[in-house]
């Protein structure tokens, strides 16, 4: 697992006041969570943290800039190390980077909030995109970014949802146990494509068609003046 060298930011009142944020976030939501708790935390008076943040929305940011920068740090060195497992780094970036933030990040994530971290993500998952399409039989017919996004929600999905994983494959997924299990899994659903390249150009010819059928857009339309009901029509 991918590890970085101690940040002397780290040693700061600062930084024990975004560490603390992070937690307190993290177990409370964000709503929940006082500045004063956060003080407590950290062992910092309520003014000092609002000395150097302001308010809780932006050290709710910071924490944020944070996980992002820590992401950045792990990606450049995923690059110099010429790593090209593309599904396995979306993976390896989430567990190595996010660790003791992974309540953070999943809390954040429901709340509809880290979208500093998303973005982030899916800008520095682009170049690993651009990678795997160097190597492809038969040229991208999805956008980049968009494919870059996707695999983003796919790698954050098991995080938020490793509870449920977990018991799904009967091991911890944040063990090291099920730490291996899934990058072999993941390895495996990489190395053997569920469809074939003509599976799938049938299967893009039938998107094409149905997004170029004037009925489609028309029962669409109808739906939307009905408020999503059935008209009788259609019953």
């Amino acid at each position: 697992m991918t590890t970085l060298p101690p940040d002397p930011e780290d040693l700061t009142a600062r930084a024990r006041i975004r560490d603390a944020a992070l937690r307190h976030f993290g177990e409370h939501g964000f709503e929940r969570t006082t500045i004063r708790g956060i003080a407590e935390t950290a062992g910092v008076s309520s003014g000092l943290v609002r000395h150097h943040f302001g308010s809780k929305e932006a050290l709710r940011e910071e924490c944020d800039a944070y996980l992002v920068k820590t992401i950045r740090k792990i990606n450049d060195q995923a690059k110099a190390a010429d790593v090209t497992a593309l599904d396995v780094n979306y993976v390896a970036l989430s567990r190595a980077t996010l660790g003791a933030y992974q309540p953070y990040l999943v809390r954040a994530l429901v709340e509809g909030r880290a979208a500093a971290v998303f973005d982030g993500m899916v800008e520095m998952s682009e170049h690993w995109v651009a990678e795997a399409d160097r190597d492809r039989a038969a040229p991208p017919f999805a956008d980049r970014r968009a494919r870059a996004a996707v695999g983003v929600a796919m790698a954050l999905a098991i995080p938020i949802l490793h509870r449920h994983l977990s018991r799904a494959m009967g091991v911890d997924v944040m063990s090291p146990e099920g730490d291996d299990l899934l990058a072999r899994a993941l390895l495996d659903i990489r190395s053997h494509p569920v469809l074939s390249p003509e599976q799938a150009a049938a299967a893009r010819d039938a998107l094409d068609a149905r997004r170029d059928a004037p009925a489609s857009h028309e029962r669409v339309r109808a739906l939307s003046d009905h408020g999503g009901k059935k008209t009788e029509a259609d019953r």
